[in-house]
């Protein structure tokens, strides 16, 4: 695989894995509140093992194929969470987000810059 792929491959994938994450996570809060606890854990444990067959590939190619660093990967999936959760919050929750998540956004982006200033991808 070229570098340049795994390089599109590793946050598509992050993205994805973050799509059922943030359902595993929070999903319940909505859709399973009337249901026994143990239901609940039980429907998140069956998403999480989709969001692990996503995730693991992305780290894997990004650090193996992309040359990304390990603190690179966590940066960029706490981003791509971030984003991820922004949307699920408006749009599936139908919550507001706060001007303190536009603060942390900010943060994050200036976690990037720091982490990906000298990144220097493979030919």
């Amino acid at each position: 695989m070229s570098v340049r792929l795994a390089l599109l491959l590793t946050p598509l994938l992050l993205v994805a894995s973050n799509v059922f994450m943030t359902y595993a996570w929070y999903g319940h809060l909505r859709d399973f509140k009337s249901k026994p606890l143990w239901i609940a854990i039980g429907v998140s444990w069956l998403v999480a093992f989709f969001e692990y067959c996503l995730q693991v590939p992305a780290n894997r190619i990004g650090y193996e194929q992309a040359g990304l660093s390990l603190a690179q990967l966590k940066v960029m999936q706490e981003i791509i969470t971030m984003a991820v959760f922004a949307a699920f919050a408006v749009f599936y929750m139908k919550e507001k987000l706060t001007m303190n998540f536009v603060y942390a956004g900010i943060c994050l982006v200036a976690a990037a810059w720091f982490m990906f200033r000298d990144f220097k991808p493979a030919a």
